[in-house]
């Protein structure tokens, strides 16, 4: 099976999120550094992620995403089913 881009991108998102997981929002331009990851690319994925509740945004000063669940309750399956579609 071939994984596309966007859902490579977007697992390294979740696990970005998930190794900084704390009470904190994570502004997306820190994700976007530190995975190297385009952040224009990065707002379309994060906006998918938002509307199916598997992060929050929060917009304004202290604003950014985190994880909706405990990193522990993610799967890999579910993320890349949300952005392959129907490829899977």
């Amino acid at each position: 099976m071939m994984i596309s881009t966007r859902g490579r991108y977007a697992l390294r998102i979740i696990i970005d999120l998930a190794e900084q997981h704390t009470s904190e929002n994570i502004r997306l331009k820190n994700i976007s550094e530190r995975q190297c990851i385009s952040l224009k690319y990065m707002e379309s994925i994060m906006a998918l992620l938002v509307k199916n509740k598997i992060v929050e945004g929060f917009h304004g000063k202290g604003g950014g995403y985190r994880l909706t669940r405990k990193p522990s309750e993610y799967k890999v399956g579910e993320i890349l089913r949300l952005t392959e579609g129907s490829h899977l």
